[in-house]
């Protein structure tokens, strides 16, 4: 049972015990690649079984404007390193291909991690990324596995605070009038590459850019990324859809126009966007994908029409998932990795920016650990709800007074229906009766409760920060200490509960001893900071439930007093 499920189970059975207790670019061309047993679509290129392309093949061009050819300046594969403050970048020559980008600020939790000092790395063992194929009426120039020329040949080391730098890589073909031409500018202290492609020689339909084949693992529990792990896309129209690259089980093209596409796991991104020069296209053209034979991965590409002055311009961000940083494009990147499930996304959403920017608020603020930031947002949340809380424990006292006069009307009049209904909606208006009155107050704040859950499980924030004996607020506690705490937590408000009434429920009795057990099995795996927020919550309740227990407490010795 995943983390997801476990929560509905908990979230389900709080409400059961709650109720229970209280009664949308235009076609470029026609001319495309087939998919076998695939209608292609305008804008994709197609991809053909196993990546395999046409070989390289230029075809016939009468009229030559471009320099003559020239022998690649490189005959051997070299790599080139990008190395700035946020990321190292690493390119070979063969195929102008991104073999390795490691981000800098980011601690990789997988055993088997490949970026260097133990720091996350978002291209899996054996893959790549950005090679260039182009088509060219019906046929498909393959650039992944040429020899480019790079300038620098040194690649670039940029310096916090200062000037972009552009790294530029060259391919022209030995025999044919044929060249391409891509430009990276990097800005040290941004995640944001700009990109443009220069194509000369031929006229050329589209520009394919390959994302690779998803992010490489960089958490302790592979089964949670496992799962996270998809490309995402925003189309004009149709808005945002994912893809699990474990269930990219068949070639599949998708047509745009896309607003951007992206791979991501649970915690990082890979996305692609359009330039933002005027005279290219606003809009990505397509997107295919295919399986490829290691588990959750999927070769995902994106194609773009070239411009008529052979331009294609994108951006590109591989970076953490922080939501103010994604957010700052405004084409709703930040609903790449989205909190919640569809059904639940309407309601988590509004939620979702108010809890970040409050905890992020405590965290500058106060200048303290994320740890104590769960604990003090725990407490205030308590106080925030405490009105909502009492008014629903009153009306829970209220009802309770109430029932034995209704067990009475129920036992006199079980004969006679209507006249049963009668007295019940009498005793209703008389008494301020309301079966669901203690319910709803408690019903209110589960939207809020629910986007925490969400928030503490994906939020980059928590990722790998330490806490007392928690050396990872975003992953399980691994001495299981929190689960037990809050199981004790949860027993405790139970006693208290009964602790002060004449003559507890049975049931309640039983749930006293059922319901801590099972809770604390359901939050077991669960993010180490959720539970430390649940545990605050819980125990900042105490006080709440005591004073209102007593508050019972008087009440039943008045009616005792009224009896005799």
């Amino acid at each position: 049972m995943n983390q997801e499920s476990r929560f509905v189970l908990a979230i389900s059975l709080m409400i059961l015990v709650l109720v229970g207790t209280n009664i949308l670019f235009p076609p470029i061309r026609s001319e495309q690649l087939d998919l076998p047993g695939t209608e292609a679509d305008p804008g994709v290129l197609a991809p053909t079984e196993g990546r395999a392309t046409p070989p390289l093949e230029i075809p016939s061009v009468p009229e030559v404007r471009t320099p003559a050819p020239v022998e690649p300046a490189a005959e051997e594969a070299r790599d080139v390193v990008v190395d700035g403050p946020l990321y190292r970048f690493t390119f070979s020559s063969r195929g102008a291909n991104l073999t390795s980008a490691v981000l800098t600020d980011f601690v990789s939790f997988a055993e088997d991690g490949r970026g260097g000092d133990g720091l996350v790395e978002l291209i899996p063992a054996g893959s790549g990324a950005l090679g260039s194929r182009i088509q060219v009426g019906e046929n498909v120039l393959d650039l992944t596995d040429q020899l480019f020329d790079v300038v620098p040949r040194d690649g670039l080391r940029l310096r916090e605070g200062g000037r972009p730098r552009t790294l530029t890589f060259t391919y022209r073909h030995p025999t044919a009038p044929f060249a391409l031409s891509t430009t990276y500018t990097f800005e040290p202290d941004s995640y944001l590459v700009n990109v443009s492609t220069r194509i000369e020689g031929v006229d050329a339909d589209l520009l394919l850019t390959d994302l690779g084949t998803g992010i490489a693992y960089n958490e302790g529990r592979i089964a949670d990324e496992s799962r996270a792990l998809a490309y995402v896309t925003n189309h004009l129209q149709d808005g945002i859809r994912a893809q699990l690259l474990s269930k990219a089980d068949e070639p599949k093209i998708e047509s745009g126009p896309f607003i951007w596409a992206a791979i991501k796991s649970k915690y990082f991104v890979f996305a692609i966007m359009p330039g933002t020069d005027a005279e290219t296209t606003d809009y990505l053209g397509g997107l295919i994908s295919e399986p490829v034979p290691a588990d959750d991965q999927a070769y995902v590409a994106v194609s773009q029409p070239v411009g008529s002055r052979g331009v294609v311009e994108h951006r590109l961000l591989l970076a953490p998932q922080n939501r103010a940083l994604l957010s700052s494009f405004d084409n709703d990147l930040e609903e790449v990795n989205p909190y919640g499930w569809r059904w639940m996304r309407p309601m988590v959403r509004p939620f979702v920016g108010i809890v970040l920017g409050i905890l992020n608020y405590l965290h500058d603020r106060l200048n303290v650990g994320y740890g104590w930031v769960l604990i003090i947002f725990g407490i205030m949340m308590r106080v925030l709800l405490f009105p909502l809380n009492q008014k629903a424990m009153r009306s829970q006292m209220k009802n309770m007074a109430v029932q034995p006069l209704l067990q009475e009307i129920q036992a006199k009049y079980k004969d006679q229906p209507e006249k049963l209904q009668k007295e019940m909606m009498k005793l209703y208006k008389e008494h301020g009766f309301n079966p669901l009155a203690g319910c709803l107050p408690m019903l209110l704040p589960w939207p809020i409760l629910i986007t925490l859950f969400f928030v503490f499980q994906n939020t980059i924030e928590l990722r790998g920060e330490p806490f007392l004996w928690l050396p990872n607020l975003s992953a399980a506690d691994p001495f299981y200490i929190l689960p037990v705490l809050l199981g004790l937590s949860m027993f405790l408000m139970q006693w208290i509960m009964i602790r002060y009434q004449e003559a507890p429920n049975p049931q309640m009795k039983m749930m006293m001893w059922m319901m801590p057990p099972m809770m604390m099995f359901i939050f077991l795996n669960l993010a180490s900071g959720l539970n430390l927020y649940y545990l605050t919550a819980n125990l900042a309740t105490l006080p709440q439930q005591y004073l209102i227990a007593k508050e019972r407490q008087k009440i039943q010795a008045v009616q005792r007093s009224a009896k005799s």
